[in-house]
């Protein structure tokens, strides 16, 4: 399993040379099976690159799976240069809506006023799954929802692989239930073992006293949470949209340093446009 990250950014895109390193773009993830399908987590601005990418690649064919229905995770959808040929196959998978909603959902999104071109103008064959069960197989991936705890639903997912575990928690807060979430030792069940944890750490502990209830955690939380589960390597992920990269890289330097003296060989890291992971 191939993981490539083409956004990491939460809330809004931003730009300028203090977000160079971690990039600007919004939530989109790019996964590439062992059987090489292509699954696509989210449409985030970071899709738009993307697109491009697989076009260069001559490659038309993909899966593609939503976290939730927030604008920062959609709004890169009608700028996904593939969408506009008709070589273009694209798979949706009901999780974590009914198809009919996202159906809708999409629709708005590239109808006017919001877009110019019109959803009935795409070229792409879009075909539309039902709502997913308790697991679901792409290929030679398995994958895995559970519930987010984020205001508005949504799911977060575990792809499975060759024995190999890639568990992604965007928008999650592990310090409140929001309506459907899970508590904080089920996701840490959930993530158990994992290689590969990518979990939403957008804010500091001192800024979450002002935000709690937002749907998001802080770094020490998801800290502790891939210390419970045992993970490998933990991605902070879902960057806030002020974070300039050398605020993030003493987030970092601070998560690693609480690794050392909690005595863990756990990985931590801010996720970055552009990193790629191999499990």
């Amino acid at each position: 399993m191939l993981i490539r990250i083409w956004g990491s950014r939460g809330s809004i895109p931003v730009s300028g040379k203090e977000y160079v390193k971690y990039g600007g773009d919004t939530t989109c993830v790019e996964i590439r099976t062992k059987d090489d399908r292509i699954i696509i987590v989210d449409a985030g601005t970071g899709i738009r690159r993307l697109g491009r990418r697989l076009i260069e690649e001559g490659r038309y064919s993909y899966d593609m799976i939503f976290t939730h229905a927030h604008w920062d995770h959609l709004m890169g959808f009608p700028f996904f240069e593939p969408l506009y040929t008709k070589r273009t196959r694209l798979r949706i998978q009901g999780c974590p809506f009914a198809q009919r909603f996202i159906q809708t959902m999409l629709s708005k999104i590239v109808d006017p006023p919001n877009f110019p071109v019109g959803y009935d103008n795409l070229k792409a064959r879009i075909h539309y799954e039902p709502e997913c069960m308790e697991r679901f197989q792409i290929g030679s991936v398995t994958v895995i929802p559970i519930p987010l705890c984020h205001p508005n639903d949504g799911n977060g997912y575990k792809f499975i692989e060759g024995g190999r575990a890639f568990v992604f928690l965007t928008d999650n807060e592990l310090d409140y239930c929001h309506p459907g979430g899970r508590s904080f030792e089920e996701y840490g069940s959930f993530s158990e073992g994992a290689d590969l944890l990518i979990h939403d750490g957008e804010f500091t502990p001192e800024e979450y006293k002002k935000t709690r209830g937002w749907g998001h955690s802080t770094y020490t939380r998801a800290l502790d949470l891939a210390l419970q589960a045992g993970v490998e390597k933990l991605g902070l992920f879902h960057l806030n949209q002020a974070r300039t990269d050398r605020q993030m890289d003493k987030l970092v330097k601070d998560c690693r340093q609480r690794v050392v003296q909690a005595g863990a060989r756990l990985q931590c890291f801010g996720v970055a446009a552009g990193m790629t992971f191999k499990l």
